[in-house]
């Protein structure tokens, strides 16, 4: 047993430089020195969420802020400073709102025009009816009785406390926990069911309207006078007709509580909301250290300019933003000369679907699926994109080396997912080494899903997020109007941006790219036995 054990050792240490990808420690002290003693990523982070505020994409703001990155990319030093358009839709942006309760009293409700709503041309006052429609079916239960009124789509609900702190950084528990291999799925079928369901919202738009509703209600999702204000129907002639609005959890209750007893409250809604159709297009910002050799590719790192409108978009995703913005200055500050070029990428539209990232990808790295295929657009070209076959890689695909994304709040690094990417783990470990005491020491297996790594990944290309601890990103912060500059950590965001520098220079020098996934191809049905419920 002793010599067998001593026999896998010396294997081990034999196989092991083949493995691993040496780092540069000098490089390693210098890119610390800049990216702590000089930093600038809490002022980069302080002119997105304070000066611009909200970047809802195609609105002025975001037009302010694809400008003012362009240009501090430029100011920096970096070259090929440009942005990539793509079809997106309409811009739209809040002037001013407001919701108040009129009788049986006057109270000022907590509350945020949905996007993509129209304005209510003034002020309108009317009792409101609590109607639950959350399906095609419920039109008929409802039929003939919205008329001047401001309808209530949500079913109430009786609140929640929560069970745990709102800020959390993570234990070692809770990291050894996400180092678990979860199986892949693959269910066309509820992907399908998904994209029917996108429609009902242009239903119920059609429905309030003929029905005569003067405009809708629905209930914050999240307790703690939190609003968030998110809407889909961003298209060119696929707004809505009917102004609606989101009610915080504890004033929309309190109103059906009202409606419930009788008489009905009387609620005023004035949302003077701005539509801008003078170019459809959305943009990515895209910017890069040249390498020196012209053949060795690329590597990139990505996080999403866009954010919600009922904060000022600090967290999400103005943060990762500052990061990759800082990761770009800190190697541009320390004079780094690449074998590999390093890109950086700043995307738009993700909030509706990724959209930004997807356009990078069927542009330089491989489209899906035939072009006989119909055409989709917005959220169902976000859920049907991935089970569209074959795929075919663009002469580019080769090029990109890897991908690296920050898109989970301002929370410190805590190690890196490799996205079931097994062959990079001894690799990741040695680039995360010099950063263990900075808190950074997890490789784990776990695959992450929700942003712009995803497309990356579905075309077998090395994408990558990193893990970061919570704080109060998912609890409070996330889409929220508390998404504020406050809730930011600068230490962690300091640390978070050097790291992503060091990874950033490791792969564009490393003498082999990092292995790839295998090119995807069509699945089979993970489970071909299940039934499926027409409410899942």
């Amino acid at each position: 047993m002793r010599r067998s054990l001593l026999l896998a050792t010396a294997l081990l240490a034999v196989s092991a430089p083949a493995l691993s990808q040496s780092v540069d420690r000098g490089q390693v002290n210098r890119i610390i020195d800049e990216g702590t003693t000089r930093s600038q990523v809490m002022p980069i982070a302080e002119h997105l969420a304070d000066v611009i505020g909200p970047r809802l994409t195609n609105s002025p703001q975001m037009r302010q802020a694809e400008a003012w990155t362009q240009a501090k990319f430029s100011e920096w030093g970096l070259k090929n400073v440009h942005k990539e358009g793509f079809d997106f839709g309409r811009g739209w942006w809040i002037e001013s709102s407001s919701v108040k309760m009129i009788t049986p009293r006057a109270v000022e409700l907590v509350a945020i025009p949905i996007a993509w709503t129209p304005s209510t041309e003034g002020t309108i006052t009317a009792p409101v009816i609590v109607a639950p429609i959350k399906r095609e079916r419920d039109f008929d239960k409802w039929r003939g009785q919205l008329k001047g009124r401001i309808v209530m789509v949500t079913l109430p609900d009786t609140g929640s406390e929560p069970g745990e702190a709102a800020f959390k950084r993570y234990t070692n528990e809770d990291l050894g926990k996400l180092d678990q291999y979860q199986q892949p799925t693959y269910d066309p079928a509820a992907t399908d069911r998904r994209i029917k369901r996108l429609d009902f919202a242009r239903k119920l738009d059609a429905f309030l309207k003929s029905e005569g509703a003067l405009a809708y209600a629905t209930e914050s999702r999240s307790d703690g006078k939190l609003i968030h204000g998110e809407g889909y129907l961003f298209g060119v002639g696929d707004t809505p007709v009917v102004p609606g609005v989101e009610i915080a959890a504890e004033d929309y209750r309190r109103l059906a509580r009202l409606a419930k007893v009788g008489p009905a409250p009387t609620i005023a809604i004035n949302s003077d909301v701005r539509f801008d159709d003078s170019d459809r297009n959305a943009y990515d910002i895209i910017a890069e250290i040249p390498g020196t050799d012209p053949k060795a590719g690329y590597v990139m790192a990505g996080g999403h300019l866009d954010s919600w409108v009922a904060g000022d978009g600090a967290g999400d995703n103005g943060a990762g933003s500052a990061m990759v913005m800082e990761a770009a200055r800190i190697l541009a500050a320390t004079g780094v000369r690449p074998k590999r070029t390093i890109r950086f990428a700043l995307w738009a539209g993700e909030e509706q679907g990724l959209l930004g990232s997807l356009a990078y990808v069927e542009n330089h790295l491989a489209t899906r699926g035939s072009p006989n295929d119909p055409p989709q657009t917005g959220l169902a070209r976000y859920y049907g994109w991935s089970n569209r076959w074959p795929i075919t890689p663009r002469p580019g695909w080769g090029e990109l080396a890897a991908y690296f994304n920050l898109d989970n709040g301002s929370g410190k690094v805590r190690g890196i997912y490799v996205e079931n990417n097994q062959a990079v783990v001894p690799i990741f470990r040695e680039w995360l080494a010099p950063f263990a005491p900075m808190g950074a020491t997890n490789v784990v297996i776990r695959k992450t899903g929700g942003t712009d790594h995803v497309f990356m990944q579905a075309v077998g290309v090395p994408g990558f997020q990193f893990i970061q601890d919570p704080l109060d990103y998912d609890s409070r912060v996330h889409h929220t109007n508390i998404d504020t500059f406050d809730h930011l950590k600068g230490a962690d965001m300091r640390q978070a941006s050097v790291i992503l520098a060091s990874f950033l220079l490791n792969a564009a020098n490393a003498d082999h790219v990092l292995p790839r996934p295998p090119l995807p191809t069509r699945p089979v049905v993970t489970d071909p036995y299940a039934y499926s419920d027409d409410d899942d």
